[in-house]
């Protein structure tokens, strides 16, 4: 696949087969994606991989925390602001508000869309979860290198016929995760990723979010002619 078609049919699938991905598969994802550029190499991420019985404890796990004591879990970093402001709000606003209404879930229908946001914490029944961490001992610019490796992963995904959701859902429930996986005390759980084959049947993976065209936030100078 070229790398322009991965990126551009690269999307959230919030629903996937349970057509198993083997341990290979993955290892290769993760190790193309190494690849991925930081700061002076310092490679600031790990992955967990989940799959099978593990996978199944730490989503029944989370899941229950989730239904049960959720206030009493919160991230270890910020990944939303405290203040909405355009144009982020009102794309914020169109990806739920798409989202919803795809899965004809009512605005006001509170239990149903309970019931969506759990489906993060199954990886939206992906076989396989990625939890990726970040060394909290460094600092803001090893948040672009890890997004730059998770950018990796999702496009090498693609590449071997698999899609991908990421998950900001999971940095939530670190405890949970740290009581299932052996993460050290230095690590932020960043987020999950769920990994599988796409479910074509499904109304939800038919929503595509809209992409601001260049002209919107790009600014060119100095070229002789236009783009």
């Amino acid at each position: 696949m070229h790398v322009d078609d991965a990126i551009r049919s690269r999307k959230s699938v919030r629903r996937f087969l349970p057509t198993p991905v083997p341990a290979s598969t993955v290892h290769h994802i993760l190790q193309v994606s190494a690849h991925a550029p930081s700061g002076n190499n310092v490679q600031p991420w790990r992955v967990y991989a989940v799959a099978g019985e593990p996978r199944q404890r730490l989503c029944d796990a989370i899941v229950q925390a989730a239904t049960t004591d959720a206030d009493r879990h919160q991230p270890e970093y910020a990944y939303y602001p405290t203040q909405w402001v355009e144009p982020y709000l009102d794309r914020r606003r169109r990806c739920g508000f798409g989202l919803y209404a795809t899965l004809g879930i009512a605005r006001d229908d509170a239990a149903a869309r309970e019931r969506q946001m759990l489906r993060n914490y199954v990886f939206f029944d992906a076989p396989v979860g990625l939890l990726v961490t970040l060394d909290r001992r460094l600092n803001t610019g090893s948040f672009m290198d890890l997004g730059m490796f998770i950018q990796n992963i999702m496009v090498a995904a693609r590449a071997q016929g698999l899609h991908t959701c990421a998950q900001a859902a999971f940095a939530w429930f670190h405890k949970i995760v740290r009581e299932q996986l052996p993460l050290s005390e230095h690590e932020i759980l960043a987020c999950g990723i769920a990994l599988g084959h796409e479910d074509l049947a499904a109304p939800e993976n038919a929503f595509i979010t809209e992409r601001a065209k260049p002209e919107e936030f790009a600014h060119f100078a100095g070229f002789e002619v236009a783009p």
